[in-house]
């Protein structure tokens, strides 16, 4: 059929009708969209028993329910191997963390501690590298800090929404890692700065 025949030919289709040939033409050239179901993700029993990333996260006196439901579905987003819950911090089941980790509490190893001391006390005897993710004035920028995942564990300091990280732990860092920005606010969302840490880390360990 000649390219007149053929324009001649759709021409005498409704606009719609033009819409779904010229869909089906393309069809193998369109990018299409994947369904869940084809994520090839883990259940949830086969999640926990897969390798972990050796990294601990401590949220320490985190106010906002939201705020940790996120962090729990980026931990399990990146295989962390745990978080810790501290002070103030809301505990699963509470509303608003089920709302935002949409079931990543049941998949996220998780447990409370009253007081964040008393949790890097125990992480710090344990073997743990302690690091705060603050802003300090030895404080190392994220993409210039190398981890070595595969020789030892690490446990990542969040801090309050407003305070920061409480200065009574200073004693038991081992260091503090910044996120660099290049606006007019001075920090980042704490899920926020979740995310972006734990991405790199994962990418450095994968």
């Amino acid at each position: 059929m000649s390219n007149s025949c053929f324009h001649d030919c759709i021409n005498t289709f409704s606009p719609i009708a033009k819409l779904s040939i010229f869909t089906w033409i393309l069809k193998p050239h369109l990018m299409r969209f994947l369904k869940n179901s084809e994520l090839g993700r883990p259940q949830l029993d086969q999640f926990k028993q897969l390798k972990k990333m050796p990294v601990t996260v401590v949220l320490d006196n985190i106010r906002s329910g939201s705020n940790v439901g996120a962090v729990f579905r980026t931990a399990d987003a990146f295989a962390v191997q745990e978080i810790l819950l501290c002070g103030i911090t809301a505990c699963p089941p509470d509303r608003e963390i089920l709302k935002t980790a949409l079931g990543a509490t049941e998949s996220v190893k998780w447990r409370h501690f009253s007081s964040t001391l008393d949790a890097i006390k125990e992480l710090k005897e344990s073997g743990c590298r302690i690091l705060a993710i603050e802003q300090a004035d030895t404080s190392i920028y994220l993409n210039e800090f190398n981890f070595d995942l595969e020789n030892e564990r690490l446990a990542l300091v969040f801090g309050n929404e407003v305070k920061g990280v409480d200065d009574a732990l200073i004693p038991l860092l081992d260091g503090c890692l910044e996120i660099p920005q290049f606006g007019t606010k001075h920090s980042l969302n704490v899920s926020v700065c979740a995310g972006v840490v734990l991405w790199e880390l994962f990418s450095q360990y994968k």
